[in-house]
């Protein structure tokens, strides 16, 4: 994760894709190291979900967010409730990845 730490915003870097062409990845938008508890991290994916590029996409993730929380609402081992968080911002930032990745070579191929 690139951050610019004076300034707290995201770094996007350009990386080298299976395929050999260069990809924009996304940096984890401001924000995801402050991210300690349940309803900080309900939060922060949902604001990633309105960085994602249809309506259908976001409501997808937002569904599957919010299931995500019912499922998990009834842990209370801090030392889980922190590995799910860790996880979650991790896959969080794989997703934008893989969209910004997929919309890169759709403007390319397209």
């Amino acid at each position: 994760m690139l951050w610019l730490k004076s300034r707290q915003e995201p770094m996007d870097r350009l990386v080298k894709s299976p395929g050999g062409t260069e990809v924009l990845q996304m940096a984890p938008l401001p924000g995801a190291e402050l991210v300690q508890r349940p309803l900080q991290l309900y939060r922060y994916l949902l604001r990633c979900c309105r960085q994602l590029p249809t309506k259908g996409i976001q409501e997808h993730y937002k569904h599957a967010v919010r299931q995500s929380f019912r499922v998990h609402s009834d842990e209370d081992n801090p030392e889980r409730i922190q590995q799910i968080i860790k996880r979650a911002i991790e896959d969080a930032d794989w997703i934008l990845n893989k969209v910004s990745g997929w919309l890169a070579s759709t403007c390319v191929g397209g």
